[in-house]
């Protein structure tokens, strides 16, 4: 399936590269040159193609999407330009048409660079009856994928912005490192989770990348987790712990994984009368964790959707039961972060980069 996925991408991404170079060619000064020198004229048009190509150098899916926004831009330049004709019953100059798309494309995928390079902070407060003594703070970090927007120091200056917010507990949901991050920027990245002050601790669940799907990467994931563990990092792989005698901490494997246990029985042998939080790197199994009795489900995976409006088609492919925010089902409240970073493509649009912090309060 992916790799027919992968073709109708690479078929979709040359129409799009041969599409804007035609376009850049009816240019007027484009046009004036070709009638000096045709050669030279074609070779102006297929330039600015090439200089997306330098994208490459970043990873080749960026080179893809900045090739199919440029693409979008002309379509909805032309769109525009045809209301306009009609309703005018003028003509729209076909320079200033260009010039439109290609800046609106620069400015919304310069956005897009900012929001996934600028780490915001979201803040949540919930309520519950639970005898949970003092307010708990939890800080929820998902999807590094390390050496994408963030290597090991960059991580490591996120990592003093959470200390910053005085957190009781903080929970790394999976996809911490990426199939093709570097062993010093990981290591790096664990010691800086090592160097957080906290009351309970740092807590971390696999996701889906976090073991590798390739065997390209300069170390494995049984490295990863030593170097988590050598800095104090609790690893929760279908396992629960206790924090405090007030309330539970219970992480799941990833669904990736084989033998992952269901949402039910990691919890029935626990006092439901406590607090649960339960970390699943994929927010797909919804209706089991309603059933769980847990009171809050922290998630990522989705990266908000990352690029717009890819985390909405998979939403209606039933890939996922949400892609950002909260949704409460049964008593249990479900949190899905856009992630710390993303996945190989260094824009986000329609969604940000960022690293949560959850109060929970007694009633």
């Amino acid at each position: 399936m992916w790799n027919i996925v992968l073709l109708v991408f690479s078929i979709i991404t040359l129409a799009a590269a041969g599409f804007i170079v035609t376009r850049i060619h009816r240019l007027s000064f484009i046009k004036k040159l070709s009638g000096k020198n045709a050669f030279l004229s074609w070779g102006a048009s297929v330039l600015p193609v090439l200089l997306i190509g330098l994208f490459c150098f970043i990873n080749v899916f960026a080179m893809v999407i900045v090739l199919l926004h440029f693409f979008v831009g002309f379509l909805i330049a032309d769109f525009i330009a045809f209301i306009v004709r009609k309703a005018s019953k003028k003509n729209f100059g076909y320079d200033i048409q260009t010039f439109s798309a290609i800046a609106f494309t620069v400015i919304y995928l310069s956005v897009g660079w900012f929001a996934a390079h600028h780490v915001f902070i979201t803040n949540y407060t919930f309520f519950t009856e639970k005898e949970i003594g003092e307010d708990i703070r939890i800080v929820e970090i998902a999807d590094s994928h390390l050496g994408i927007t963030l290597d090991g120091n960059d991580f490591a200056e996120q990592m003093e912005r959470v200390q910053k917010t005085e957190p009781d507990a903080v929970v790394i949901v999976g996809d911490f490192v990426d199939d093709d991050t570097e062993k010093q920027d990981m290591i790096d990245a664990c010691k800086s989770l090592g160097r957080l002050k906290t009351k309970y601790g740092v807590f971390f669940v696999y996701g889906n990348h976090d073991e590798g799907y390739y065997n390209y990467r300069n170390f494995n994931s049984e490295e990863l987790c030593t170097a988590l563990r050598e800095n104090g990092v609790v690893i929760l792989s279908d396992e629960n712990t206790l924090i405090d005698d007030k309330f539970y901490i219970v992480g799941r494997k990833d669904r990736s994984m084989p033998e992952r246990r269901e949402a039910k029985s990691l919890t029935e042998t626990l006092d439901v009368s406590k607090y649960i939080v339960m970390l699943d790197h994929q927010p797909n199994d919804y209706e089991k964790e309603a059933q769980t009795e847990a009171d809050l489900v922290l998630s990522g995976h989705t990266h908000g959707g990352h690029i717009s409006p890819a985390g909405q088609l998979g939403l209606l492919m039933g890939a996922n039961d949400r892609i950002y925010g909260v949704e409460e089902r049964n008593n249990t409240i479900f949190v899905v972060t856009s992630g710390i970073s993303g996945w190989a493509i260094p824009f986000k649009t329609g969604t940000f980069s960022e690293f949560v912090v959850i109060d929970i309060k007694q009633k």
